[in-house]
């Protein structure tokens, strides 16, 4: 083949290369944590309190930074194009902090020095199930108990929210299901922390 031939050919695979760069499907970015300043949805004589939030548990197969959804009874997809922007346990985490400093007046004292009631949470979240045009779905095994010591309440929390077509309808189906999560830990975590006697929720 002549110098011009390969020249031609280089160029050719060149333009090749760089048109199915710019073919390829943009990256989108999604946040679990709600934006600031959002109405709250608890009482304004509610007493605020402290929590050391632990670091959360989410299942192996949802685990990566690609979102993974379910499709029929047994396959699931990872969504390469659709992605969480942090690690989802700390989306999630963010996620609950957020919601139980607006709804519970509750500062999250994580790592640093405790001064005055408080409580620590943990959570284990077992399934964190995503249908697009149909569901998202969180099971939560959970506890609280008094930073101070005392024995621990252990709960479990299982909650859907129907969700329309789309991903964002997707993250926002779960952005309400952590939230609705976020409520129930906080009942108990408030009236513990208050020293009043805590139930878990009714599943």
């Amino acid at each position: 083949m002549s110098r011009w031939g390969t020249l031609n050919l280089a160029v050719a695979t060149l333009a090749l290369v760089l048109g199915a760069c710019g073919s390829a499907p943009p990256t989108h970015y999604y946040t679990l944590v709600p934006p600031a300043g959002g109405a709250a949805t608890v009482a304004p004589t509610a007493q605020p309190f402290q929590v050391e939030l632990l670091p959360i548990t989410v299942p192996a197969q949802v685990d990566q930074p690609a979102m993974v959804v379910r499709q029929g009874g047994q396959g699931v997809s990872v969504m390469q194009g659709q992605r969480w922007i942090a690690p989802l346990a700390d989306e999630v985490r963010g996620a609950l902090s957020a919601d139980l400093a607006r709804d519970f007046r509750a500062q999250d004292v994580t790592g640093l020095p405790s001064q005055g009631n408080g409580v620590r949470i943990k959570i284990d979240l077992r399934r964190f199930d995503s249908v697009p045009g149909s569901y998202a779905y969180i099971d939560a095994a959970w506890s609280v108990r008094p930073l101070k010591g005392g024995e621990p309440l252990a709960c479990t929390s299982r909650i859907s929210e129907t969700v329309g077509e789309g991903y964002d309808a997707l993250v926002q189906g779960h952005q309400q299901a952590i939230n609705r999560l976020a409520g129930q830990i906080g009942v108990v975590a408030g009236a513990m922390a208050a020293g009043q006697g805590a139930r878990c929720p009714e599943i």
